[in-house]
């Protein structure tokens, strides 16, 4: 269950509306801040295929949603939440911008996380002035509501309690916190989708092979073993009886061959963009982007819903984890709902009146 009940959203794009997605199913009330006039939309938007996913997920019935608060400014958005995420976009003007006005505005207490996919916390804490050791990097991988990996960074000015109480706050929502050990830049999963992104537009750009077949050659293979594995432990595999040292030694030797082209970049022109679009549009363009959503999001829940059956019903990988975050779900959704001051008042007045309406009956003489 949430340590959280009110969180505040600052942005609300795709990572942004994630969010609010995630926490809002998590049964967390919501204030918004983006001044794009629409956001209303695109939230909501997201927030159908986010609540599709979780009938899938949950069939049994899900948790009462939080309420969802659009505010007029940032100030209105934060001024009374227990947890802010920023996700504006990746300018550093613009997170110091956003960030010192709500390190001015948000409870002293108030963790505030980063969905930043790179810049590094202590970067972008100069400017809180007031509490910037509140501040981590929240790191979420998109499609934020299903997808459970957070990575979170603190910075110098950051309090280990902070990050603990991080922690906390993204488990407590069904996710995933690993804490990266040293501060860097891109951090470590988006290091390693960074190295196979400039490979890729290395072997399109070359005529190796097309955006489809590079997608093939993934998603029917090493894509398939690090879903459940990761890359270590599927290479330990690998290595046979002997195990990882063996494996090692076996293949430590290629890596002075000069396949890669790792530390050199194609140039980004537009000749490239051309031939990526124009191969992404053949082999994706018959759907729409809310109709491959929903293909992605099927996939996403069949896969997580494979791996929570293994390991005789404990579930592997992500699917333990969501073996975890479906009961707490259920566990949500069969807790009655605390009815509101209001509603109580309500009740116990209209009690005492039909107490004061009922005729008295008459002593017998």
């Amino acid at each position: 269950m949430s340590i959280v009940s009110k969180a505040a959203a600052i942005g609300g794009g795709v990572i942004g509306a994630g969010w609010v997605a995630r926490l809002l199913l998590n049964g967390i009330d919501v204030s918004i801040y983006d001044p794009d006039p629409e956001a209303s939309r695109k939230v909501s938007e997201v927030m159908k295929g986010a609540r599709r996913a979780y009938k899938q997920m949950v069939p049994g019935g899900l948790p009462k949603e939080g309420k969802l608060t659009f505010a007029k400014t940032i100030a209105e958005a934060v001024h009374d939440v227990d947890f802010i995420q920023e996700s504006v976009p990746e300018r550093l003007d613009l997170k110091h911008r956003v960030l010192a006005e709500i390190d001015l505005h948000a409870p002293a207490n108030a963790i505030v996380g980063s969905s930043t996919s790179g810049i590094k916390p202590t970067d972008m804490q100069v400017a809180m002035k007031k509490h910037p050791e509140r501040l981590v990097v929240g790191h979420p991988f998109n499609p934020v509501y299903l997808l459970p990996l957070v990575e979170i960074v603190g910075g110098e000015q950051t309090f280990p309690e902070a990050i603990e109480v991080a922690k906390e706050i993204y488990a407590s929502i069904g996710m995933k916190p690993v804490v990266i050990r040293k501060e860097i830049e891109a951090f470590v999963g988006d290091r390693l989708l960074e190295a196979a992104w400039r490979e890729a537009l290395w072997l399109i750009k070359d005529g190796i092979c097309t955006v489809e077949e590079l997608d093939d050659i993934m998603r029917y293979s090493f894509g398939l073993r690090w879903a459940q594995m990761g890359m270590f432990q599927v290479y330990r595999v690998a290595g046979g009886e002997a195990g990882m040292r063996h494996f090692m030694a076996q293949f430590g030797p290629c890596l002075k061959w000069p396949w890669t082209k790792l530390m050199d970049v194609p140039e980004f022109n537009d000749e490239l963009v051309d031939l990526i679009a124009t191969q992404s549009d053949d082999q994706s363009d018959k759907w729409s982007i809310r109709e491959l959503e929903k293909i992605r999001d099927d996939n996403l829940v069949a896969i997580m819903e494979a791996l929570s059956k293994q390991n005789k019903g404990k579930g592997w990988g992500a699917g333990e984890l969501h073996n975890d975050y479906t009961k707490q779900l259920a566990k949500l959704a069969a807790k009655k709902p605390k009815a509101s001051k209001s509603a109580e008042k309500a009740k116990a007045t209209k009690a005492v009146k039909a107490k004061a309406e009922k005729p008295k009956k008459k002593k017998k003489g």
